[in-house]
């Protein structure tokens, strides 16, 4: 059999009567080499300084604003460095917002009211950003992510800014990051910030430590209604709102309230002066959201009038300078190359009974501070 060398395709010879195979078009070359280029430039792009970052917060621009919070968020030191020039920048700049701390056990529908209460302030003019400590997200790998797709009018709202918690770290390093990102939000012109927290744990705590109200959602007819609801975060809370109180629900919630409104009662008062309110709300049916914010904003004019809103930002403040002292210590001790190498040794000593936890730590301390000389 001779081939038609002639011919590109084998079926085209002679010898195979009756067979024809047309030749196709060029193919493309496989990538296209403009989007490449571009792709590479794209990636290539410059680093910002930390007066630019802190220019394009003061100007209002989110893209940035979320650059300069990913820094903040960041364990990695030269990140670090850039992220707290770009805070001292904009400090000078903030602590005109109101800093509002919504929690509530899970299925109390947080995001449903933040939304409700997010949409209702930014139709009257305000400029708000949702963030969020989810201590938990550590083990659950940040189920708090879920919000900002559950929270899809809000979250498509020009005036609104949401951004979750980090997906990793210890409570304290999760709540300081907040903290700075309060700091940036304020500098960006979000003169309403809203914390939310999973309700459960000692994020509550931390939360308090950084809002001017403290907001406690709760359901009604689940139960007896204060079981499970820790003592220390209802005295906490500056309102109660009962949520979900609609259609054949609203009975139940009228008793809830009754039920709240007696156990405040027996709370020593504030150091405010002011008497925490309980309220009753839909936030699916956007019901009753305007009385809340209403008490917010009573609140807030009690607290300003007699001081004690400034003596409790200044006490929060001080409060978060130790709390960064105490983590800088612990990050630095647990970062140590020696320290990290002997861990594992000392620890098989304190599990074999050779040498007590209380020991362990005391040696392990000298250590380091004989390696800071």
């Amino acid at each position: 059999m001779i081939i038609d060398k002639h011919h590109e395709h084998i079926e085209n010879d002679p010898h195979y009567g009756g067979l024809k195979v047309n030749d196709g078009i060029e193919m493309p070359p496989p990538v296209n080499a403009d989007s490449v280029s571009r792709f590479l430039q794209k990636k290539k792009k410059r680093k910002l300084s930390a007066q630019q970052y802190v220019d394009g917060i003061l100007q209002g621009d989110v893209t940035i604003l979320s650059q300069a919070v990913t820094l903040v968020e960041s364990s990695k030191p030269d990140h670090q460095e850039i992220a707290q020039e770009i805070i001292l920048k904009c400090l000078p700049h903030t602590g005109n917002s109101v800093r509002v701390g919504i929690t509530g056990v899970p299925g109390v529908g947080k995001s449903t009211f933040i939304e409700a209460m997010g949409t209702y302030i930014t139709a009257k003019g305000s400029k708000l950003a949702v963030l969020a400590i989810d201590p938990s997200s550590e083990r659950t790998k940040g189920s708090i992510l879920g919000d900002k797709t559950r929270m899809e009018e809000l979250s498509g709202n020009p005036h609104a800014y949401i951004r979750p918690s980090p997906s990793a770290g210890s409570l304290g390093g999760v709540a300081r990051k907040t903290r700075e990102t309060i700091i940036l939000c304020e500098a960006a012109g979000f003169d309403t910030i809203f914390i939310e927290t999973v309700g459960v744990g000692q994020s509550e705590t931390a939360v308090h430590s950084m809002v001017d109200f403290f907001l406690l959602l709760m359901l009604a007819g689940a139960g007896d209604e204060l079981q499970g609801i820790k003592r220390g975060i209802m005295e906490m809370a500056d309102a109660i709102a009962i949520n979900k109180a609609d259609g054949n629900n609203m009975d139940k919630a009228g008793l809830a309230r009754i039920q709240y409104e007696n156990a405040l009662h027996l709370f020593p008062p504030t150091p405010s002066g002011w008497k925490p309110k309980v309220l009753t709300c839909s936030a699916f049916h956007k019901k009753g959201i305007d009385q809340v914010w209403e008490t917010i904003t009573e609140y807030l004019a009690l607290a300003k009038e007699n001081n004690y809103f400034h003596h409790r930002r200044n006490e929060q403040s001080k409060y978060w300078m130790y709390e960064s002292i105490n983590e800088q210590l612990k990050m630095g001790f647990y970062e140590n190359p020696e320290i990290k190498s002997k861990l594992p040794g000392f620890e098989s000593k304190v599990l074999n009974d050779e040498l007590s936890s209380f020991v362990a730590a005391r040696e392990l301390i000298d250590r380091y501070r004989q390696l800071k000389k």
